[in-house]
């Protein structure tokens, strides 16, 4: 029996062909081949088998020229590409990206890639989560086609030098307290987009900085890649999804829910006909400062193609928040179009 071992992240998998290899009692397989006494050791093991919906379930590849190569193949087929690029440790908000993707286009690729570069030197970069197991089984059943999951070392050889910056867009919000991190998402969205060549990339509204920034870098550097900004999702309390979550505590937890309270106390102003933006700000505000756990980084109201200040809410209008919960810093923020 011919197999691939491949590692990442702390994870390892044995990937077996099974469309030309006849594989029999497969789950008994499973536990023996895993087994790290008696068999080979691994995480779990990955049958490569006949699909109705693709040429293969799913694969998970570390190189770029694998993943170039798949996708050339597709585009040679007349197929389109959806791509969601994410930094792993998946939730329900990363699965309706991929839906959006699924239902799009013809193949889809998301990436899990937890990029050092947009880390600043005292953030979590060590400790964000990840589960590449967990990771994996949600994208199969979505529907995913190829998982692209790098090394750092892929993704930035040595002497690495070359990068992408925007003035403007990135000075307020996040840019503000993060002030290498949007150098860091655009260059690695743009590598990422380079390699698996997307006819649409889906962001989530939940980084809305950022989607507003990956579609200014779009239309600057003329990259033919449609981006699609999808809804936020929230835990049936209001939380926002996020990877960050786990972070929180039970005490902090519960305190977190200051984050959606707030903004809907700004969006009842909003809905009642107010436009002054220091009207809104201050009741978000005020409805944070209640919460003792509750730091505020910023409240602002901003244009959202420019993400500049505004005074008065005319066109399409981003009201955000960024906010720390004991030692996790959470963000949300919600649009309105005037």
């Amino acid at each position: 029996m011919k197999f691939v071992k491949m590692q990442g992240l702390g994870n390892d998998y044995i990937y077996i062909d099974a469309i030309n290899q006849k594989i029999e009692n497969r789950e008994e397989l499973a536990r023996k081949i895993s087994d790290i006494h008696f068999g080979i050791g691994s995480d779990g093991m990955i049958l490569i088998c006949k699909s109705e919906i693709a040429d293969y379930k799913m694969e998970i590849y570390g190189e770029i020229s694998k993943v170039r190569a798949a996708v050339k193949a597709w585009k040679k087929e007349g197929l389109t590409v959806g791509f969601v690029p994410t930094m792993g440790y998946l939730h329900e908000g990363h699965k309706s990206l991929i839906d959006a993707a699924r239902k799009e286009n013809d193949r889809v690729v998301v990436s899990i890639f937890v990029n050092p570069m947009q880390f600043g030197p005292t953030e979590d970069l060590e400790s964000y989560p990840r589960d590449l197991k967990k990771d994996a089984a949600l994208c199969e059943a979505a529907g995913v086609d190829i998982i692209f999951h790098p090394e750092p070392e892929e993704m930035y050889a040595d002497g690495f030098c070359s990068y992408v910056d925007m003035n403007g867009l990135t000075t307020e919000l996040c840019g503000k307290s993060r002030p290498i991190h949007f150098r860091g998402v655009q260059t690695v969205v743009l590598k990422l987009f380079h390699i698996v060549t997307p006819d649409r990339a889906y962001f989530g509204q939940k980084d809305a900085q950022q989607l507003a920034v990956i579609r200014r870098m779009v239309k600057d550097l003329n990259v033919d890649t449609r981006i699609i900004g999808c809804p936020i999702i929230r835990e049936d309390d209001g939380l926002a999804k996020s990877s960050r979550n786990t972070y929180l505590n039970g005490e902090e937890r519960q305190a977190a829910l200051v984050l959606n309270r707030s903004l809907k106390a700004g969006k009842a102003l909003v809905d009642a006909g107010e436009t002054r933006a220091c009207v809104i700000k201050s009741a978000i505000t005020a409805e944070i400062e209640k919460e003792p756990l509750a730091k505020i980084d910023y409240v602002d109201v901003v244009d959202f193609d420019t993400i500049t200040p505004v005074e008065k809410l005319e066109g399409s209008i981003l009201v955000a928040i960024a906010v720390y919960i004991g030692k996790t810093r959470l963000i949300d923020n919600f649009i309105v179009e005037k």
